[in-house]
Order: C-alpha cells, then structure tokens, then sequence
C-alpha cells in the first residue's frame, strides 16, 4: 500500500503589478469574423501601463518592458482573469510580441483559455517557445466565442526574483453627483466664446426642428477604450445629453467620424465624406478633436485651421467646438490650437483642464478618480473616463443654453484672416471616384482596389466602415509591372494618403513631383493598417503637376497602397 505523496514545495508568493485592472473588454466583430477586443502594448503603452496602473516608478524596471528580452528578465510570470456575466464563458487569452522581420506574425505568441469566472491562470515565461524573430511587446487579445459578449479583465506581472513592485492600492468607487466632481467638470470650460450658433441650434431642437451634431477627430472619438465602442463612447453619450436636455423625440441625430491614429491633415480631406456624407448631411453642430492627434502635423496648426475654416464656411453657419482630449502624461496640443480657437472666437472645452489637477491629489483630498480609473491606456479613455469627456461638453451646452444672447454671430460678416494658416481650407478629396474634371490618371501597375483597409466604427454602428475604399493598389504577387501611377493635376497644394501596414508583403514606393523625388513612402514606419497623408506640394500659385509613384527598387514582388490625394 502506498503512502500519500508529498505535496511540491509552495511557491514563494511573488511580488507583482497590474498592467489591466478590472478593465472593461468586449468581443467587437472584425472583418475576418473573429469576436476580438485588442489592446495594444507598443510604443511605450507597456511602459505607461505599469506606470498608470501598475504604479511602477523604477525607471530600470520600466526600461526592461521596451523589449522581449528586458520583459523576460523582469517577468516570472504572468496573471489573468476574466469574469463574464455567465461564469462558464470560454475567452481565449494572448500576448503577442512584435518580430523584429514579421512585424505581426514572427513574435512569440502567450497564450491561454480562460472562463469567466475570476480564477487567474498563471503562465510562466519559461515554459513558452520563445522565437527567434521577438522586438518587443506588442499587443494583447481576448478571444470571444460570442459577438459583443462583455467582460472585465486583469493582468497582472509577477516579477522575477531580485525586482519589486508597490503595494495595490485601494481604488474609491468614482462619485459622478459629487460637489468634487461637479467642480472638476466645471473647470473644463476654457472658454465660452461666442455661443451664438450653439444657442441657434439648442432653440431649433427645442421647437422641434432636426438638429445634427457631428464629431470629427482621432481614436477617442472613434469610441477607443470605450466598451462597447458605439454606446460608451464620448460622441454618443454626449450626443445623447443634448438630445435629452433639449431636443424633443428623435429629433436630434448624430454623426460619429472618428479614425484612429490619424490628425487634422487627414480629416480636412475625408470631411465632406466623413461629415457631410458627400453632401447629403448639414451638422448644425461639429465638436473638432485633434488636439491629441497633432503632434505630427506638417503645418503645425495650418491643417488644423484650415479645417476649422471649412466647417465654419459652410452655407448653415454651423456652429464649431473644439474639444481637447489630454493622454496619460498629461500632454495635449491645446497651447498652440487654443489661438484657432481665441482667433474665430469658439467654445473650447479641455479634458486636460478638468481632470489633470486632481490626479495629483490623494483619496480623501480632492481626488475625484486616478488615472487607471480614467485611462485603458495611455492614449485612450475608460468607459468611465469618456463618461467624463461628455460631462464636460454637456456642461459646456448648459451653460451655452443660459448665457446672455446678444444676438450677434461674431463671424456673420465673414471670417477674420488665419492666425495660423489657411492653405488647405479648400481642399478636396482625389480618389478612383472623385476624380475633378482636368486631371488625368494612368494607374500602371497600380490598377488594383484594396479591401484590407484601416475600418471604423461610424455613428451609432459597431459594423466597421472601411477608410478610403476607392484606393490604387500595386499588388506584385498578382502581376508584377513596373510602370508608375501618374498624376496629371493643376493645383497649388496636394497631400497623398497612404496605406501604412504592418504585413511583411507591405513594400515602399517612391513619390515624384516633376520628376524630383519628394519621398519614398513606408508602411512599416507606422506599422499598422493606417491612414497617412503627408504633403507632397505647398505652393501659393496654382500650376500644372505631374506626380509619379513607383515601386522602390527590389520591392517589386511586394505591395503597396495609393488610398488617395487631398488637392487644392
């Protein structure tokens, strides 16, 4: 008869950090028909996660979260737990690394099966096969059986032996009727300006009259880090508010036309299709959100400007709000696109206003709510946090709705002259089905149509919109050719958007103008599926161009995208 065998010797309990606290996650349809919620850990979002939620503030334990190698110095192991409404629920778990050659498809892969029922799996880093080809942390998926099944998860890093994390400290629930969080939201009104066309617009939907408000800007409004990304993000919450305070039915609708990763240069072309809906729409009110996306603006406010310019010029006289969301960091553009704002005198609302302040607080001393409790990560909202950013528009279309009206529209004679510039106000959208009468396209081997394209969400739709469908696509597995697309236009600015990617069937093309050689595009700088215009002619006179794009030698066998053409 055998005895009882002893049991393994316990683990040490080791120490760890969150870098996913009780966050929100939602099984969103994709094109490919998988139910995936991504959450994306490059670029310095790992680093910002251990720092927001994981209150990590050892800068060479941060340093090691840059790379696959540093992470598998610090990381023993690593935590996870989904709870779902229904606790017998299947979510599948991974965490993939980046490949320094196959960007999306050479890095290691963790991954695990998950219920939902809050019991962490543990996976130890060194019983992964690790490859050859791993750069860095790249991003996470939970893995839906179901479409839009939601559910709260964490993750958190149990860290090899010799490094050591902070105490978890207690989160307060966020008390949304407090006299604290009304003063936070108040603080968030920079500047009321002249409120005239928003009064206009609240007085036609309180008789009864359809009123539009429409968002144009990045990621946070396309609904990032909200979950689901239709219902809980800012535009729609917001939207909703208005309608509730002064509209009466259904009279007042909503245009969504948010696109990730993507600034200014890009909306002022893709706003008449976007916003306008080529001409079918007229928003009575547009809140404008670049103030996040900007950074990488050729024009350093021109682009910005000139959109503003648009909307205000259009035969409704809509009325303009520019909203100014804030990252992790604290950081947002609203010092140098505040005096577009001062400039045509519009309401300016600032998120980083509002919250900023008091996240330097403690619980108990004015703190309202932390930054993991506002951020999912260092670019983008919580559920709780967008909450946030409608409060502070729908204060800000109170006290519109009070403020003395004398009657006067401050722009009713006209526009004043730019302060920062206005060189692509009028500019206009080229692609396969927007071609103006005088120019002339030979699309050589770019004769194909691409459908892998960067998709949002629009309006009130979880369905995916796909961006830029009438595109030019060069595919050399298909045919390889090597004649050039070509451009023949009469204009005195011009902007080509480009399809970054990530694959390693993306290739670089190489962009004329008048035969000089103005850049050599390339997908993988970005290195996901992306929208990116950049400025190919900024002159003051008009003339005749002729832009040539051609496959960059040795990429012949490879792909790339011409999505389209901004023109003035």
């Amino acid at each position: 008869m055998k005895g009882p065998k002893a049991p393994k010797d316990p683990e040490s309990r080791r120490e760890f950090f969150y870098v996913i606290r009780e966050k929100e996650i939602f099984g969103s349809v994709q094109p490919d028909g998988r139910n995936v919620q991504f959450i994306y850990e490059d670029m310095g979002r790992l680093i910002n996660s251990a720092q927001v939620t994981g209150n990590i503030t050892d800068e060479k334990m941060l340093a090691l979260l840059r790379d696959t190698a540093g992470f598998r110095r610090l990381v023993h192991s690593i935590g996870v737990s989904v709870e779902t409404e229904d606790p017998a629920k299947q979510i599948g778990f991974v965490f993939q690394m980046y490949g320094k050659e196959d960007r999306l498809g050479g890095g290691t892969q963790i991954c695990a099966a998950l219920r939902g029922d809050g019991a962490e799996v543990r996976l130890k880093m060194e019983e992964q096969e690790w490859s050859s080809d791993d750069r860095e942390p790249g991003q996470i998926l939970f893995l839906f059986d179901e479409p839009e099944l939601m559910a709260a998860a964490n993750v958190r890093f149990y860290l090899n032996d010799g490094y050591h994390a902070p105490e978890v400290s207690e989160e307060s629930e966020i008390d949304f009727h407090s006299s604290d969080y009304r003063n936070m939201i108040a603080r968030s009104l920079m500047d009321m300006g002249d409120a005239t066309r928003v009064r206009r617009a609240i007085g036609r939907a309180q008789t009864e009259e359809e009123v539009t408000v429409a968002y144009i800007g990045g990621s946070i409004t396309q609904g990032a880090g909200a979950v689901p990304v239709n219902m809980e993000c800012y535009a729609y919450k917001s939207y909703k508010s208005f309608a509730k305070r002064f509209g009466s039915g259904d009279n007042v609708r909503l245009i969504k036309a948010g696109v990730g990763g993507t600034p200014s240069e890009l909306g002022m072309i893709r706003f008449e299709r976007d916003v306008l809906r080529d001409g079918s729409k007229l928003p009575d009110i547009v809140i404008v959100e670049f103030a996040v996306n900007d950074e990488g603006d050729e024009t350093q406010g021109n682009c910005y400007e000139s959109l503003v310019r648009k909307i205000l010029s259009l035969p409704n006289s809509p009325a303009v709000i520019l909203l100014f969301s804030v990252f992790a960091d604290d950081w947002n553009l609203q010092d140098r696109l505040k005096a577009v704002g001062e400039r045509y005198r519009l309401p300016m609302v600032s998120v980083r206003d509002a919250v900023t302040p008091q996240f330097r607080l403690k619980p108990g001393e004015g703190r309202v709510l932390s930054k993991n409790q506002f951020f999912y990560d260092m670019f983008h909202p919580t559920n709780a946090g967008h909450t946030v950013m409608s409060d502070c528009l729908t204060y800000f279309f109170e006290q519109a709705a009070v403020s003395k009206d004398d009657g006067e529209d401050f722009l009713k004679n006209g526009l004043p002259e730019p302060v920062i510039g206005a060189d692509y106000e009028r500019v206009r959208l080229l692609d396969r089905k927007e071609l103006p009468e005088g120019a002339l396209v030979s699309t050589g081997g770019f004769c194909w149509t691409d459908d892998n394209l960067q998709a949002v969400e629009m309006d009130e739709e979880l369905a995916l919109t796909p961006e830029f469908p009438n595109n030019w696509m060069y595919d050399g597995e298909k045919e390889k050719r090597d004649e050039p697309f070509v451009l023949e236009l009469f204009c005195r600015a011009l902007v080509i958007v480009f399809k970054d990617s990530g694959e390693v069937k993306a290739g670089r093309a190489d962009v004329f103008v008048d035969g000089v050689k103005k850049l050599t595009a390339d997908p993988h700088i970005n290195g996901w599926i992306h929208c990116n215009p950049v400025i190919l002619i900024q002159e003051k006179e008009a003339k005749k161009h002729v832009v040539q794009v051609r496959m960059s030698a040795g990429e012949g066998k490879k792909e790339f995208t011409i999505l389209g053409f901004g023109y003035v």
